[in-house]
């Protein structure tokens, strides 16, 4: 009987080929997912699982406080001493946030030195511009997500910190959270739009999940 090893070889470089499963190695061996405004980050389960897959550890950290309470910037505090304590201070990683935590993650990147160990950033339903949802709670971190706030006028003349890091932005036209949607069309990274029902759900869709697996992937 011939092996079918030659046959399921070609199979697999067809599909890599074609655009199917996600092959080849991280540009990272490290990855932190930054869950959203009353979140622990456990609906990540899925993508970090996926990730771990291919051989790259994921942490997720615990925003505290995850209303917001203290401002951004001080949850971005706490996500460089998480990112210091599982990682070191010098290893490369691949940095996923999503909605707050993709602006608690810019500060960090931008104003507390992860520019500089960061291979990829990505955010998720991130208002870069702001949302009116936040006009409905009153926790300082939310106050700062309101459009036009002096936090992300600060963000947004920062930016050039991040130069030479590759930046995605996925977005969904049908989020009720980040208000406008296009408010996660941000200018200095490739945008992508997902159609999802639902702004939790964009973290456990798999065309965004296979999307950052080709991405990450090379």
């Amino acid at each position: 009987m011939k092996s079918l090893l030659p046959a399921a070889f070609a199979s697999l470089f067809a599909s890599c080929a074609q655009g199917g499963p996600a092959c080849g190695e991280p540009i990272a061996t490290h990855a932190v997912l930054v869950h959203g405004i009353l979140e622990d980050g456990r609906r990540f389960n899925k993508m970090k699982a996926r990730l771990e897959s291919h051989g790259i550890r994921c942490i997720t950290p615990k925003l505290v406080h995850h209303d917001g309470t203290g401002g951004l910037d001080f949850l971005a505090g706490y996500l460089k001493a998480d990112i210091e304590r599982e990682f070191g201070t010098d290893k490369k990683i691949i940095l996923i946030g999503f909605s707050m935590g993709g602006l608690v993650s810019r500060y960090y990147l931008q104003n507390l030195g992860g520019a500089e160990r960061c291979e990829t950033f990505i955010t998720i339903s991130t208002p870069h511009h702001g949302t009116n949802f936040a006009w409905l709670f009153p926790s300082k971190g939310v106050v700062q997500m309101r459009p036009r706030s002096p936090f992300l006028d600060d963000l947004e003349n920062g930016q050039h910190r991040l130069d030479g890091i590759p930046l995605v932005s996925y977005r969904t036209p049908m989020d009720l959270i980040i208000l406008p949607t296009t408010s996660s069309v941000w200018g200095r990274a490739e945008n992508v739009s997902v159609t999802v029902p639902v702004h939790p759900l964009m973290i456990q869709s798999d065309k965004v999940i296979s999307d950052i697996e080709r991405r990450i992937l090379k």
